[in-house]
């Protein structure tokens, strides 16, 4: 099968050349855009998801010889969540070549988090059929690159590090409160408050909720230390 001259430049982009392109034409298929003679992503994703578990699992294993399991496991959860994904996914400009349908191309699709996020476990998904399991961890390794090493600055959730906090001095959990929406439909923007029982709060911006409620969180976990340090 003759591949798409973007989906060669992908591949390029990632490293992996190919010997079946038609997985990798199914694992750049969002659903909106499937039809009875070309599949979708679906299934690749579902796959995808456990190969890149398993590939991160092993080497967070590898890496550190000493970590306990309640160390690894919130390390393994900020590499293999779809925020992540998505990162990795905007990394290589697979938004750039999704196959999408009309009403996902004028939601904004190729910028969504979550439609990013399943079609680059897709592509993980895609390798491991093209060329087994090791092209795929080779392939995984190399996009997430130093995220492995550096991943104890993200493996800490904001949201409930902030809910420990409060609670370790009895207070009620914080409240998170959504002050505006800007822009379009397909590409809005929340801005979005915390705010504790004593008065204390934080604001941040996102493309999601959930990414704003994040990044307030960790704006006031970062005021909250600095106060004690002081």
């Amino acid at each position: 099968m003759k591949i798409a001259a973007e989906l060669t430049e992908f591949s390029k982009t990632i490293g992996y050349t190919f010997r079946d392109p038609e997985l990798l034409l199914r694992a750049v298929t969002h659903a909106s855009m499937s039809s009875p003679t070309r599949g979708d992503n679906q299934r690749l994703e579902f796959l995808g998801d456990r190969v890149l578990g398993l590939t991160m699992a092993e080497a967070l294993y590898d890496a550190d010889k000493k970590a306990a399991e309640g160390t690894l496991a919130p390390r393994f959860n900020a590499l293999v969540r779809k925020e992540t994904c998505a990162d990795v996914a905007r990394q290589i400009d697979l938004g750039k070549v999704l196959k999408l349908g009309r009403s996902e191309m004028i939601s904004g699709g190729r910028r969504k988090e979550a439609l990013l996020a399943d079609a680059m476990e897709a592509v993980i998904a895609a390798v491991y059929l093209d060329a087994g399991f090791e092209a795929a961890r080779d392939l995984v390794l190399r996009l997430w690159g130093d995220r492995v090493r550096t991943v104890d600055a993200d493996a800490r959730d904001p949201k409930t590090a902030l809910q420990e906090w409060a609670q370790a001095r009895k207070q009620t959990p914080p409240k998170y409160l959504e002050l505006k929406r800007e822009g379009p439909d397909h590409a809005p923007v929340f801005t979005i408050q915390v705010r504790l029982e004593t008065g204390e709060s934080e604001q941040a911006k996102a493309p999601s909720k959930r990414n704003a409620e994040q990044a307030a969180a960790k704006a006031l976990l970062q005021r909250l230390e600095m106060q004690n340090d002081g």
